[in-house]
């Protein structure tokens, strides 16, 4: 069963400086990441930067238009024009269906604002409490969101490339 979990950072840089620590946790076979995502938004900016992290990932990565449109579903939908949001409406049901709902983007949401930082994990077999302890020194908060195996596969038949 996979896990998406989104952990948060107090402060915007904060997630970029996890890479190493994950990295080291999968060689010790505690957490196998499937895919991963940094969130990173400095006070007075008007969005977040993101950037998926390639070298944690291996060959059941998601692309990109997954982690774009989560993004723009979490941080952006108020900003769009009507046929984008129409579609992103869309998108949304169908995230829906694998456990990522209105529930799950209003917290990240709530929780993801200038001056933090976050990282988004895909993992499968992951210890969470060591997760948390390989962050270096940083004040991380967890919020968490299990797929059930059929829920990872639609999630994988809605971004298959």
């Amino acid at each position: 069963m996979a896990t998406l979990t989104v952990w948060k950072f107090d402060t915007p840089h904060a997630a970029e400086g996890v890479e190493n620590g994950l990295l080291e946790l999968q060689k010790q076979q505690l957490i196998q990441v499937q895919d991963a995502a940094v969130v990173s938004w400095p006070e007075g900016a008007k969005k977040p930067k993101t950037r998926q992290l390639r070298n944690l990932t291996g060959v059941g990565a998601l692309s990109g238009t997954f982690w774009g449109m989560l993004f723009g579903l979490i941080f952006f939908v108020p900003l769009l024009g009507a046929a984008i949001g129409a579609a992103a409406g869309a998108l949304g049901g169908k995230l829906s269906d694998v456990g990522i709902d209105d529930t799950f983007i209003d917290s990240v949401k709530k929780e993801i604002t200038p001056g933090t930082s976050a990282l988004f994990l895909l993992t499968d077999a992951a210890v969470v409490e060591r997760v948390k302890e390989s962050f270096p020194g940083e004040h991380a908060e967890l919020i968490r969101s299990n797929l059930s195996s059929e829920q990872e596969a639609k999630l994988r038949e809605i971004f298959e490339d």
